[in-house]
């Protein structure tokens, strides 16, 4: 069983998501469990403090140092085996997650991920603790408990157990870097608009042929960065395959 642990200063919003997504579903079969420590709890002083002004003066607030410590050697005491275990920041510096990132991840056993909030974090705690720092876009969220669980999200989606069929996660956009076909469901024809003769043949090779083409066309058309890394690993597989 996968754990993944949560520090956050804000963990009703950590329950909210689990509770109305697939993460509920890993949970409940057993595919992962979700602890989530409030970092208010480690707070300094009567007023449970958790951030304070920039050494060197500007605006916002950083988180400190001492109660993301205190948190992290907490959430360090319920996993029995260490060893793996990744601590992760969603940060704008990290490197752009991505599916292949969410399947390296997939197999690791024990995910601690840092919630981040006004400014930033104390470096000293980045330096020292995290061992993986990734960005979801270049854009900025008010804070951490988003891309956390975006990325929670599609690394579960990828556990078997998750889903009813795994294959449904393997065929998704982005696995072989290419984005996924057209999907068409009942009825058949909609304002004029009918499904491709060949989905209704039967015919399943044709079929498989006809999803293959699609998903090309569509990366060529919308994601031309994708088609260029998908031609580029295809040609370097057959370099390897005859030498």
């Amino acid at each position: 069983m996968k754990n993944i642990i949560v520090i956050t200063p804000v963990p009703s919003v950590i329950h909210t998501m689990v509770e109305h997504s697939i993460i509920r579903k890993s949970i409940k079969n057993n595919v992962a469990k979700i602890h989530v420590f409030d970092l208010r709890n480690y707070g300094l002083g009567n007023y449970k403090q958790i951030d304070d002004t920039p050494f060197g003066g500007g605006s916002g607030m950083i988180l400190m140092a001492e109660p993301l410590i205190n948190a992290l050697k907490d959430a360090f005491t319920i996993i029995e085996d260490s060893e793996g275990t990744k601590v992760i920041l969603p940060s704008p510096q990290g490197v752009v997650w991505k599916q292949r990132e969410a399947e390296k991840l997939s197999k690791c056993k024990n995910l601690i991920f840092i919630c981040g909030h006004y400014k930033g974090l104390d470096e000293r705690f980045i330096e020292k603790y995290i061992t993986d720092e990734f960005s979801i876009g270049d854009f900025v969220v008010t804070s951490g408990e988003i891309p956390a669980m975006l990325i929670i999200d599609s690394i579960l989606r990828l556990v078997p157990g998750t889903l009813n069929n795994i294959e449904s996660a393997m065929t998704d956009s982005f696995p072989m870097d290419l984005l996924d076909h057209p999907h068409y469901t009942h009825p058949r024809i909609i304002e004029e608009m009918k499904v491709p003769d060949v989905l209704i043949s039967g015919n399943h090779k044709k079929i498989d042929e006809w999803r293959y083409d699609q998903r090309i066309i569509r990366t060529k058309k919308y994601r031309y960065d994708l088609w260029e890394k998908y031609k580029n690993n295809k040609n370097r597989i057959g370099e390897l395959n005859n030498e």
